[in-house]
């Protein structure tokens, strides 16, 4: 019996999520979470490239662009104007700063010794490939909150 329960919560709670998306609840949503996203990014971003040195000036960028993204998505909660204007610019930054940065961690393993011939060293000791897609996906989510419906 408990397992019957069990399913008709689950559709439940996937019918309300269905629901907020449809009545534009989602949005105001999805753009705080980018707002809080940007920034624990940013802060982690920071303590990966500060242990680096910022050796390369390039890694300052991921780390100036979490506060924009926070800012812009704080206004974007609280403005529709602003969650249909600079919401999606600073998110769109932000993802096209995470793919050039999963490439420039990709080259950065390359010129590790071994380059991509030792690459299951390389990838644990040299720059971490796969961490810009984290924050890529930061960007995506309110690029993502950018083109719902906003509540009324």
């Amino acid at each position: 019996m408990r397992s019957t329960s069990r399913r008709s919560r689950a559709r439940w709670d996937v019918d309300r999520l269905v629901g907020n998306v449809r009545t534009g609840r989602f949005e105001r949503s999805l753009s705080a979470l980018t707002a809080a996203g940007a920034l624990v990014t940013a802060a982690e971003i920071f303590f990966e490239h500060d242990s680096a040195s910022f050796g390369n000036k390039m890694m300052w960028v991921p780390v100036t662009l979490g506060p924009v993204g926070a800012a812009a998505g704080v206004a974007g909660f609280f403005s529709k104007r602003m969650a249909k204007t600079v919401l999606p610019i600073a998110s769109a930054a932000i993802v096209l700063n995470g793919l050039q940065g999963t490439y420039l961690h990709a080259r950065g393993i390359a010129q590790k010794p071994g380059g991509w011939a030792n690459a299951r060293y390389n990838m644990e000791m040299g720059p971490p490939l796969l961490a810009p897609l984290l924050v890529t996906m930061v960007g995506g989510m309110g690029l993502l909150a950018a083109v719902l419906r906003r509540e009324r």
